[in-house]
């Protein structure tokens, strides 16, 4: 059997390429999410990383399916935070998601939809997902899953709603992306909990909500995120801080 490859590259290489221990590729699996749990639950270390070139039972927040075809980029990593690291991380990883996305677009294009949306021109291209084992009180690791439209194919009835990054750049390849991605998630853990100023300013740069009527998570006007990645609202009753919950415009 030939060695597996990702766009050309032997998968054997790729640790070493973005300074990770440890990659998996797999040509499909059900989730790179539950993947990398396997591989907290065996103990292996902060920064091992999952990639699927197509996910049969991707999913999202809230339980929604997270469509994952052949063409885009679905990976998944370990991260093991203290304590106090958790805070802000999926904002924090929003970030390097759409930092990425800049850099191969050659353009500043990327904005941010609190909780967990990378939006292209006004289409989802891509989004981060969070989920924790906890012992008690203490994170024992977090699954970090990120999945971004590349030159997989769009169903016709979410045309409208998502976009890819081949439509702006035809020649893209999935390699280009993690190039920049995995490398920079992997210090998204780094002793911080909350945003740092300058990750404020970035994420203010690019805040698709900001200023938007909003019907949920609750009524009133999107004003831009806490430094722990809360959603501040504004409404008749004053001003709101959101934890988590799910975004509809009024």
């Amino acid at each position: 059997m030939a060695p597996l490859t990702l766009d050309g590259v032997p998968a054997a290489s790729l640790s070493r390429r973005w300074g990770v221990p440890q990659v998996v590729v797999s040509r499909t699996m059900p989730s790179s999410l539950d993947a990398v749990h396997e591989l907290g639950a065996r103990g292996a270390t902060h920064g091992a990383t999952v990639i699927a070139e197509e996910q049969t039972a991707g999913r999202g927040r809230d339980g929604r399916t997270w469509r994952s075809p052949l063409g885009g980029v679905w990976l998944a990593m370990l991260l093991r935070p203290g304590p106090g690291e958790i805070g802000a991380l999926s904002i924090r990883a929003g970030l390097v998601a759409a930092d990425a996305v800049d850099e191969v677009l050659a353009r500043p294009a990327a904005r941010l939809k609190w909780p967990n949306d990378v939006l292209l021109d006004g289409r989802k291209v891509g989004g981060v997902l969070c989920e924790t084992r906890w012992l008690g009180d203490v994170p024992q690791w977090l699954a970090l899953g990120v999945g971004i439209n590349v030159a997989n194919e769009i169903p016709a009835e979410l045309a409208g709603r998502a976009a890819t990054l081949c439509e702006v750049v035809p020649d893209l390849r999935r390699i280009d992306l993690l190039d920049h991605l995995v490398p920079a998630l992997a210090t998204v853990a780094a002793g911080r909990q909350a945003l740092t100023d300058s990750e404020c300013r970035a994420f203010a740069e690019r805040d698709w909500l900001r200023g938007r009527a909003l019907r949920l998570p609750a009524p009133g006007r999107a004003e831009g995120l806490t430094p722990e990645g809360a959603l501040l609202v504004s409404g008749g009753a004053g001003q709101v801080v959101v934890r988590e919950g799910h975004v509809e415009l009024a």
